[in-house]
């Protein structure tokens, strides 16, 4: 009875999880198209336009970033997802030294994360092998 429960639980929570995920895909293409219809209009001799194109196209990444964290429960898509939303605050013209320095500590913490939970195991040496076949 109690692993019957268990199991549905987790079919359920599987199901709402890729229902979430698809109302984000959804979402990610209807302001995908949005954003192509006002970034046609704008005047591409501003700077500003080019930030927003910027900013729309991070924000379209975190969406798929979302959708791949919600559907596959990767530890790298985590990394990834958390690095395109600290790229996407870095962006904003109106960042004080202090939100720059944690922007950067923060990509220094996700670059520590990702070489300390991804990092391939050392191959053994010859020594090490000889070694351990005595």
């Amino acid at each position: 009875m109690n692993l019957r429960v268990i199991e549905s639980t987790k079919v359920i929570a599987t199901a709402l999880e890729r229902l979430l995920a698809f109302g984000v895909l959804v979402g990610c293409v209807y302001f995908a198209f949005h954003s192509a219809r006002v970034l046609v209009g704008a005047d591409w001799g501003s700077t500003e336009t080019f930030y927003e194109l910027i900013y729309r196209i991070l924000l379209i990444v975190i969406g798929v970033e979302l959708i791949r964290t919600l559907v596959t429960h990767d530890l790298m898509a985590i990394l990834e997802l958390i690095a395109f939303v600290v790229a996407r605050k870095m962006l904003k013209p109106e960042l004080t030294s202090l939100d720059i320095l944690i922007g950067a500590l923060a990509f220094g913490l996700l670059l520590a994360a990702r070489r300390f939970f991804f990092s391939a195991p050392a191959a053994p040496t010859k020594a090490q092998t000889a070694a351990a076949s005595d």
